[in-house]
């Protein structure tokens, strides 16, 4: 789904939001000394770092399915134990972290009750399951303008608020249905200054995630209308907050 690109096109396109996004998340899933922590869909490596600073690079393992990514991790992050897989069959035994974490990762997952399931698996009693997925439902989150102009050029355009997970109460209901215990709902926001009408767009040309294989798949005169769509209604300087529902839980 887009994600078989280099890493330096996810973090300009993404990377800019799910950076800020990681410390409240590490803080949501209280990581603290003395943990083990997976990051499950690691991606390049913006959870991985966060919680490689408070837990040490022994102490944290990640797994992504793109090899590109589980490859700007492994550099960026050299002493962390970071491998490429699925979430649904993590190679990991029963009991091994304190906390397992999944950033924006849930709604792309082959089957998010079986990861979430998998999550569980690998966490201690006593440790924590987090997930987090950018409120698309809700209209809150970091692409919803995109989305929304995309719908003015082409009314057919369905965007990814169906993703799983990207409505209230949605990340809950999977998390139940995965046997997680004591599951609790929460909001997470950032706020990001993109900087000028130029640098916001661009990244949407470089084929990531589900928005760029929409973008990659217009005409040249279809791209302008969107473009020219999102450019009305953001202006030339780019601020956006942008929100994820959130769910911890025991395994």
């Amino acid at each position: 789904m887009g994600f078989d690109v280099p890493a330096a096109a996810y973090g300009r396109f993404m990377g800019r939001f799910s950076e800020p996004l990681a410390p409240p998340f590490a803080d949501l899933a209280s990581v603290s000394v003395g943990q083990a922590a997976l990051d499950v869909g690691c991606g390049p490596g913006a959870l991985t770092a966060v919680l490689v600073e408070r837990l040490g690079p022994s102490a944290v393992a990640g797994i992504d399915p793109s090899e590109p990514f589980v490859r700007a991790a492994r550099e960026r992050l050299p002493e962390v134990d970071v491998r490429q897989g699925a979430a649904e069959s993590l190679p990991w035994p029963d009991d091994t972290f304190d906390r397992t974490l999944a950033e924006l990762v849930v709604h792309f997952m082959a089957d998010p009750v079986a990861g979430l399931r998998e999550m569980g698996r690998v966490t201690r009693a006593d440790g924590v399951v987090a997930a987090c997925v950018w409120d698309h439902g809700g209209g809150r989150g970091p692409l919803s303008t995109f989305w929304g102009a995309a719908h003015d050029v082409d009314p057919s355009v369905r965007g990814e608020g169906g993703l799983p997970g990207s409505r209230e109460g949605q990340l809950v209901e999977l998390a139940e249905e995965a046997g997680l215990q004591d599951v609790s709902q929460h909001v997470l926001t950032v706020e990001v200054e993109v900087g000028g009408f130029a640098t916001w767009w661009e990244p949407y040309t470089f084929g990531v995630g589900p928005a760029g294989e929409y973008v990659a798949s217009l005409s040249s005169e279809h791209r302008e209308a969107l473009r020219a769509r999102c450019h009305e209604l953001l202006g030339d300087e780019v601020a956006l907050t942008a929100a994820a529902w959130a769910v911890t839980a025991r395994p």
